[in-house]
């Protein structure tokens, strides 16, 4: 067994992901432990990763469909709501999920030395689980609305791997600071839901006025919707702006890995 020495000197980011992947069995553990619970002893099952996706398609769509009837340049509103959400979905669930992995994995933590970064990335299966679902539910859509995939599916799995970032982004500093500010843990539900309509899921980026266009761009999740709807379905001509909202996003990922890099030595401790 290979002798690990643990000092109070701060890793790089390259040796840091060295040792995630030394201990990447450890992750797929976790990762496994937690996608088998969060639907264990419930009614339903996995039934719950179709109808929370459905049920928010029917809210939305009605609100942005039927009362204010956004335009969405003759694509079916909710075919177009529901290409949003794939991108929002995985992100907000990894952002909810990784928020409690440390908390609800404390006596781990204080007994024994283990990368705690290991902890929010365990939620990623789950979330891509849940984006999966809703990709599936989106392609059932668009057979019943006859909408054929645009040539733009090339772009696809780079804005599923920024979406990806995203989500490991928010969730790193979810962890770090609900570990120092138990508040945070409150705070999440709210900033979510504002999240949602501050990002656009249910109307098109063009419908926000000019002289709002650049602090609504700072949303990261704004070019990613945007550029997976656009992908997908082909909507208007590729979004620009999302070049700053993956700048903002990489600063996002990097400071939060720096964040979380310096509370995690003290984790066990403040717990």
């Amino acid at each position: 067994m290979k002798k690990r020495i643990i000092t109070a000197k701060d890793s790089s980011f390259w040796e840091k992901l060295n040792e995630l992947v030394e201990y990447r069995e450890l992750l797929w553990v976790l990762a496994w432990r937690t996608f088998k619970v969060k639907y264990a002893q419930t009614l339903l099952g996995f039934a719950w990763g179709i109808i929370n996706p459905v049920f928010t398609l029917i809210v939305l769509s009605f609100v942005f469909g039927v009362v204010a009837k956004v335009d969405t340049s003759g694509i079916p509103h909710p075919l177009y709501t529901l290409a949003g959400l794939c991108g929002w979905t995985f992100f907000a669930s990894l952002s909810a999920d990784a928020g409690k992995s440390v908390l609800s994995a404390q006596n781990m933590v204080k007994k024994i030395y283990f990368p705690r970064m290991i902890l929010p990335l365990s939620n990623i299966l789950n979330s891509l689980v849940d984006f999966i679902i809703v990709l599936g539910c989106l392609f059932i859509l668009m057979i019943f609305y006859q909408y054929t995939p645009s040539i733009n599916l090339i772009w696809f799995p780079f804005f599923v791997f920024w979406v990806i970032i995203a989500g490991v982004a928010s969730g790193i500093w979810v962890v770090a600071l609900t570990i120092r500010f138990r508040d945070f843990h409150h705070v999440m539900p709210l900033v979510m839901r504002l999240g949602m309509y501050v990002t656009p899921i249910a109307y098109p980026a063009s419908s926000v006025p000019d002289k709002f266009k650049l602090l609504f761009y700072l949303n990261p999740l704004a070019g990613i919707v945007e550029g997976i709807r656009w992908s997908i379905l082909g909507t208007d001509i590729f979004p620009s702006y999302i070049w700053i909202s993956l700048g903002v996003l990489s600063f996002m990922f990097i400071s939060g890995w720096a964040f979380f890099n310096k509370v995690e030595r003290i984790i066990a401790d403040i717990i």
